[in-house]
């Protein structure tokens, strides 16, 4: 089971269906990138299992073949296992893809359930390009190849109508906003989705140049997601 959680301090009501809060309540058995906040999250979906009893494993930042195995173990027990993100989707703008793979090689069935992905909620509310989009991961932390490469981004952007999705780490959000500024053109669209689903969500999309005029949103420490397209 593919188990999407809350995208920040939220109730799960706002996020994520009946059906994948009760299918949550059934497991047992979890691969999470943190025991301690997966355990926060599933008592706030009212799992009604004692929480220090449940077989929580945490996925290595690289794991290793036989990290994929020992991770899977329970599938073999007969036992059904929930991989959890620490926020939104799992294995989307998330570890745990390689988990993923290697159970449809072993033909194990894959269920993906409902739930909240940052990266969409982002886009559908952009108004920008929805059919064609890339998402960048990280860019670079460091002056000059950061602006060199939002800059790479904005031509492909403009090449193939495309729009590009990119994140950062939450304290250096402000640093790569002011950076898109200068990076790119006057005309170029920048859009900025923050705290999705949250009670201090901004989301928001303008020219550079009308950026450049407007007060800058305060984006230091909140999860954000940045979206570019070019004319």
């Amino acid at each position: 089971m593919l188990l999407p959680v809350a995208l920040g301090d939220t109730s799960w009501q706002a996020c994520l269906p009946a059906s994948t809060q009760a299918t949550a309540c059934k497991l047992r058995h979890f691969v999470a990138e943190n025991a301690k906040s997966a355990r926060v999250e599933l008592k706030r979906m009212g799992h009604p299992g004692p929480l220090r009893e449940l077989a929580i494993e945490q996925l290595p930042e690289t794991p290793t073949a036989a990290d994929i195995e020992r991770l899977l173990a329970p599938l073999a027990a007969g036992h059904d296992l929930g991989l959890m993100s620490e926020a939104g989707c799992p294995a989307i703008a998330d570890p745990g893809a390689l988990l993923v793979r290697r159970a449809h090689e072993k033909g194990i069935t894959v269920k993906p359930l409902v739930g909240p992905s940052s990266l969409l909620l982002a886009l559908m509310g952009s108004g920008l390009e929805g059919q064609r989009f890339a998402f960048h991961g990280y860019l670079p932390a460091r002056e000059p190849e950061r602006s060199r490469r939002i800059a790479e981004l904005e031509s492909e952007s403009a090449r193939h109508r495309q729009t590009q999705i990119f994140i950062e780490t939450p304290y250096r959000n402000n640093v790569l906003f002011k950076a898109a500024l200068s990076a790119c053109r006057p005309q170029t669209r920048l859009g900025v989705a923050t705290d999705l689903t949250l009670a201090s969500e901004f989301v928001r999309t303008l020219r550079i140049a009308e950026w450049k005029a407007a007060p800058p949103p305060d984006l230091d420490r909140r999860p954000t997601v940045f979206l570019l397209l070019a004319n």
